[in-house]
């Protein structure tokens, strides 16, 4: 039983579900042409049932659903309906329910009060986020539901906390997608990398603190490939990172490459711009960016 006071006390007894059909009529589907009636404890009715709460209520392509989790078709509707009730009453709109079961259809099977209570639990207690931004939590990192407490999401919390996401750098329901991460696969291997660089470890620690999502960034699909072409094509310094790390959340086939190409093109350098000019602003703005820089250039040489 959860110790959660005010709306996480009654978690485990939610309240019956109230229907988003308009229409409980088209919660049966017709009988087929020259069959029988079917008698409602039909098996084949209970489940037919099933799939239309799965696609009306819940929002759930429930074919990709039970492809996904085959343990789904002997799971019986109630605890369907439960399962909708609970994320409702944590401020799940339907919208955002169908959502996070559509992209993690394990969820529709899962036992509550061994996955997604705890992890609510952990998440309001411990890690102190508000009710009010439990909803944003778990759409912005739904596997939080999934993951285990003590052996996945405390662990990474406590080595957060010691590397200095507390007070104004605390975890927030923004950043609760870094408890997820496992510590030694993850987390540190992503510290280490920014260390190889050449920056210190207090360097390093400040980087992460300033931009936490650097930590959900992959080391060989984000970060080499951004430094090699920062250094190798671009000619800057590891330098400017330190000033810009946003670098990193840039594309660097969609933004990074064609900016830095039609700089080249104009007959610019690396040191003409500094990245935050060179990538922060839009399209528009960049062309009319270049296009000042060029005639300035142009009068300084009249």
């Amino acid at each position: 039983m959860l110790s959660i006071h005010s709306p996480l006390g009654s978690l485990t007894h939610p309240k019956p579900l109230q229907t988003l059909n308009p229409n409980p009529a088209i919660r049966f589907l017709p009988p087929v042409a020259g069959t029988t009636y079917i008698s409602g404890n039909d098996a084949g009715l209970r489940f037919r049932e099933k799939l239309l709460f799965l696609e009306h209520d819940l929002g759930v392509n429930s074919l990709r659903a039970l492809s996904l989790n085959p343990n789904l078709r002997s799971a019986p509707l109630s605890s369907l309906k439960s399962l909708s009730s609970l994320l409702s009453s944590f401020g799940l709109l339907q919208s955002d329910s169908s959502r996070v079961l559509s992209l993690h259809p394990s969820l529709l099977t899962a036992d509550p009060s061994a996955s997604i209570l705890p992890a609510i639990h952990f998440l309001h207690n411990t890690v102190s986020i508000p009710f009010s931004d439990l909803r944003l939590s778990i759409n912005r990192c739904p596997r939080l539901l999934l993951s285990s407490v003590p052996d996945r999401l405390l662990p990474s919390f406590n080595f957060l906390r010691g590397l200095g996401f507390v007070g104004r750098h605390r975890i927030t329901a923004r950043t609760t997608v870094l408890l997820i991460s496992d510590v030694e696969e993850t987390l540190i291997p992503k510290l280490d990398f920014v260390q190889s660089l050449g920056f210190s470890y207090t360097d390093t620690v400040k980087l992460v603190l300033r931009m936490p999502s650097l930590l959900t960034f992959s080391v060989e699909k984000n970060f080499r490939p951004k430094v090699e072409f920062l250094v190798g094509e671009m000619g800057r310094e590891i330098v400017d990172l330190k000033e810009f790390p946003q670098f990193f959340a840039y594309s660097l086939e969609g933004r990074i490459k064609p900016r830095h190409t039609m700089m080249v093109e104009r007959g610019f350098g690396s040191s003409s711009i500094s990245l935050g000019e060179m990538l922060k602003a839009s399209d528009g703005e960049f062309r009319e960016r270049l296009l000042e820089m060029r005639l300035s250039s142009v009068g300084e040489k009249l």
